[in-house]
């Protein structure tokens, strides 16, 4: 037996051992070794040499010739995927499994639970998931999870780390989870054995608790069995069948295994690490790599009994009581990859590397010191899968329509999935999930990056790296940059411009007067023999956002907002997503898509929503309508029928392609999707002094009478053709000038030019956040996602519903006017300069009501500003007089903060700027 603080000496003596292949993997062992002695399901199974992969057998049970849905993967997610189907009356749904249920990594998982996460929609799942096992399982089946509810336990030792903890506190007050920060001594009295004398304070949640990934997984496929679904194990999946339908769109048709096939039309995969090989039956591209991630188990501590576990963040640790025992294990920066999966790898462990586990024994030790005399009972190093963003992968495929995914769940697959499992369900008979899952949602990824290699492992590595580290609101990833850059990168740059990464694209955050700041290689954090950029521009900027306080730059972002409400500034909005969509149908499809009409003059241009069958908001845009060009060109693309121009947010323009394309392909019109986002950049000038400089740049009228707001023409710029928009984002006088590629950069050199005497700046996102917020313009995904309406977010006036003309969700939308709304978007100001970002609790006459979704401070206003959505704890609709009888407050790290509520924008409520009226 070896202790703890043994291992970490003989670590630290022992001679390194080489690297091999690229970032230093080491060989692989499917022995079980010494792990073989720790308490697992199917201990037998670890303990035989021959491994389960080598006996031939067949199928547990004989294949049914169809099915409604194959699921394939029997670990965590496969089986609430099933359970959930099964509950929404999905008879006939399969499972298939290669070998035994949770063989492949659910079986060694630490089966942890802690309920508060920075985000709203992930509470939510994790609570379904213990609501699921500890309560519905046993009810159902009589039979026990393993569900032990001993509390969670999450350790400050600075003050950025307490200030994360009490956000997480407010945010479970709007969701009822119960928390509590505590002292260092209060602490202590909870958890006698730990150390305290390092602790700011700690998070804690006492119904936070483990499950055992066995007995869960049981209780899920007895429950889903006696609803109809059937669990097939031992049968490996070596194929999926693809059709191509009349309209050239491809979907599934068949499971192929070892021992027949199944015909269906939707599969999941829920093949965990092996899912990538699986899309690959199928020609989809699933962005996932698969690590080595470990534990290692203790031998019994007295006095350990009943504690809770322990989160150490910025020790990279947990401790998870396990009996008598604790398990301990981390997150290091120089992960091993697992580089050629196999595919007969099944209860198996890797070899445990010292010399990467090592910090973690350290950041043990110090946290519970008597673990230094503590034995090592045995060590767990398995496989696990991991994203670019650290977020699961979920949702159909863009590639091929009835093939969902279910994976990548960055060693969190067994607290969240119930909750995703739920969504995944819906997914499938529903058409789309009930809550917001977009930030899980495989088609967030642009199509360009998700096969891109070193994209994907730049990014999945530094999720690895940083899963512990503090989310702070205005981080930016230092992996895969610069993979997408638009013609005005290197100008900008060159001016000061502090670039921002948003799927793949480098668009600009805010301009720093000190130089430039490059954005360079991946250092990997210094791992694998790369040398770790010690003292870099972006770098240093980047580490001044990490805080929850008002940055040093603070007034740099102020000088820029400002400077566009008085005078003009210039946005470079390049990366912006820009589709025609032309054909005989064009017209047919624009009426169902947008909830707003669009089908106007040409030259008209219209601010809309998307919308899906339950009335939720997939997107907001602008739908240009066309008139026929002579010819073809960037600006104006050759058609028959109708046209339309769109111009969505460039991190979203993924999941708008296809959204469109999928409705497309469902209501079989003709028309034709066409992506011009790479051929066309996007330089917006707003402000008061816009006319006045775009007059000497642009060959047009712009008066309010020959160029109205929300209309867009062909004009030329400095001598090239571009099409100018009418349009603010920003509540300003302002255009909009999309520019054929080539023409990007002497445009905007005109632009610079002329405005030079106006006092025109160059802004960024940080500028557009506040000044949007300010006037109150919704910003998707934050404001607006696809569990809001447009009536709950005060955007009624988007959608045609005084018309006659249907269009997707309206059948939703007129149900919920009809009964009155649920909730309501809010906007609050707070008059104190504090700041705040959203997730903050909002209560109203002493009850919380809601949440903050945005907040950011408004300059002009000179206030904080934050929206939310807020309820009636009676359960009553929300009324407007609700609203304005309500005495508010905005809660903040655990501060209440007294609060104004607004039915209208507190900035220029009645849109005269936009109007040039000044």
């Amino acid at each position: 037996m070896a202790s703890l603080s043994r291992a970490l000496r003989v670590a630290a003596t022992c001679p390194r051992r080489s690297r091999t292949r690229g970032l230093g993997l080491r060989a692989l062992t499917g022995q079980a070794g010494p792990a073989a002695e720790k308490s697992v399901p199917y201990r037998r199974t670890l303990k035989d040499p021959q491994g389960p992969s080598t006996v031939a057998r067949g199928p547990s049970q004989p294949l049914p010739s169809t099915a409604h849905v194959v699921v394939i993967g029997g670990g965590s997610l496969g089986c609430q995927t099933l359970y959930h189907l099964a509950k929404l009356g999905v008879s006939g749904a399969v499972l298939l499994e290669r070998e035994r249920l949770t063989s492949g990594t659910t079986w060694h998982t630490a089966g942890l639970l802690w309920q508060l996460r920075p985000s709203d929609v992930e509470v939510e799942l994790l609570a379904h998931t213990r609501r699921v096992v500890s309560h519905d399982l046993e009810e159902e089946t009589g039979l026990h999870t393993g569900w032990i509810q001993n509390g969670g336990l999450f350790i400050a030792s600075n003050r950025q780390r307490l200030d994360e903890y009490k956000r997480l506190m407010s945010l479970g007050k709007a969701y009822g989870v119960e928390s509590h920060v505590l002292s260092p001594a209060e602490t202590k009295a909870l958890y006698p054995l730990m150390n305290v004398d390092d602790l700011y304070g700690t998070l804690y949640v006492p119904h936070d608790g483990t499950m055992d990934p066995a007995g869960t997984c049981t209780a899920l496929t007895r429950a889903a069995a006696a609803r109809g679904a059937q669990v097939i194990e031992n049968c490996p999946v070596t194929g999926i069948r693809v059709r191509t339908d009349d309209f050239g769109v491809r979907r599934v048709a068949a499971v192929e295994t070892e021992h027949g096939s199944i015909q269906t039309p939707c599969v999941v995969n829920c093949a965990g690490v092996w899912a990538s090989a699986v899309g690959r039956m199928a020609g989809v591209k699933v962005p996932l790599v698969a690590m080595h991630h470990a534990y290692v188990v203790t031998e019994r501590i007295e006095g350990i009994q009943n504690m809770p576990n322990v989160r150490d963040h910025d020790a990279s640790v947990y401790l998870r009581l396990q009996g008598d025992a604790l398990s301990v294990g981390g997150y290091e920066t120089n992960p091993i990859f697992w580089e050629e999966v196999s595919d007969k790898f099944a209860f198996g462990l890797f070899d445990l590397d010292w010399d990467v586990f090592t910090q973690h024994i350290e950041g043990a030790i110090n946290r519970v010191p008597v673990l230094e005399k503590t034995g090592v009972k045995s060590t767990v190093c398995g496989p696990e899968s991991f994203t670019p963003d650290h977020k699961p992968l979920m949702g159909e495929a863009p590639e091929l329509r009835g093939f969902f995914l279910g994976c990548g769940f960055n060693s969190a697959g067994m607290m969240l999935g119930g909750g995703c499992g739920q969504e995944l369900a819906h997914w499938i008979v529903h058409g789309r999930p009930e809550k917001d899952m977009y930030s899980y949602d495989i088609r967030r990824f642009h199509h360009l990056l998700t096969d891109h290699r070193r994209w994907i492992r730049e990014r999945s590595h530094e999720s690895y790296a940083k899963n512990y580290s503090v989310v702070f609101p205005h981080d930016e990833p230092l992996a895969g940059r610069n993979m997408r850059t638009d013609p005005l990168h290197e100008e900008l740059l060159a001016r000061g411009c502090v670039f921002q990464e948003r799927q793949g694209w480098e668009r600009p955050g805010w301009f720093t007067p000190k130089g430039t700041a490059p954005v360079l290689r991946y250092d990997y954090y210094g791992a694998y023999g790369n040398r770790m950029h010690e003292d870099h521009a972006y770098g240093r900027l980047l580490g001044d956002e990490y805080t929850f306080d008002f940055p040093p730059h603070h007034d740099v972002i102020k000088k820029e907002c400002l400077a566009c409400r008085g005078a003009a500034a210039v946005f470079n909005m390049s990366y912006f997503g820009k589709f025609y969509l032309v054909g005989l149908d064009a017209r047919k499809a624009a009426d169902w898509l947008f909830s707003a009409d669009v089908s106007r003059p040409p030259g008209s241009t219209v601010y809309t929503c998307m919308l899906n069958h339950r009335g939720g908001t997939e997107s907001d845009l602008t739908v240009s309508r066309l008139a026929p060009g002579p010819q073809a060109s960037a600006l104006t693309p050759a058609f028959e029928g109708d046209g339309y121009y769109l111009a969505v947010g460039g991190a979203v323009a993924q999941h708008n392609w296809s959204h469109i394309s999928t409705v497309l392909q469902d209501q079989k019109f003709r028309c034709q999707l066409i992506d011009s986002s790479e051929d066309l950049g996007l330089i917006s000038i707003q402000g008061p002094a816009s006319r006045a400089i775009l007059q000497e740049v642009l060959d047009a009228d712009l008066s309010n009478e020959a160029f109205p707001f929300s209309t867009h023409r062909l004009v030329r710029a400095a001598g090239h053709l571009v099409r100018a928009m009418r349009l603010s984002f920003v509540g300003e006088l302002g255009w909009e000038l999309h520019v054929p590629k080539p023409a990007c950069v002497p445009v905007y050199r005109a632009v610079m030019a002329a405005g030079t005497k106006h006092g025109l700046v160059n802004a960024g996102y940080r500028a557009i956040d506040s000044l949007s917020i300010e006037k109150g313009y919704r910003h998707w995904h934050a404001d607006l996602r696809p569990d809001d309406s447009p009536l709950e977010a005060g955007l009624a006036f988007t959608c045609k519903l005084k018309s006659a003309v249907p269009f997707l969700g309206r059948e939703a939308l007129e149900k919920q006017r009809a009964e009155g709304l649920r909730r309501r978007l809010v906007c609050f100001t707070v008059d104190e300069k504090v700041p705040m970002f959203g997730l903050e609790a909002i209560w109203r006459n002493g009850q919380v009501v809601g949440h903050v979704r945005r907040a950011d401070f408004g300059f002009a206003v000179d206030k904080t500003l934050a929206y939310g959505y807020i309820r009636d704890p009676s359960g009553q609709s929300v009324s407007l007089d609700f609203v304005k009888s309500g005495d508010y407050a905005v809660e903040r790290m655990g501060v209440a903060h007294p609060a104004r509520a607004h039915l209208k924008s507190p900035f220029d409520p009645d849109n005269k700027r936009v109007k040039g009226i000044y």
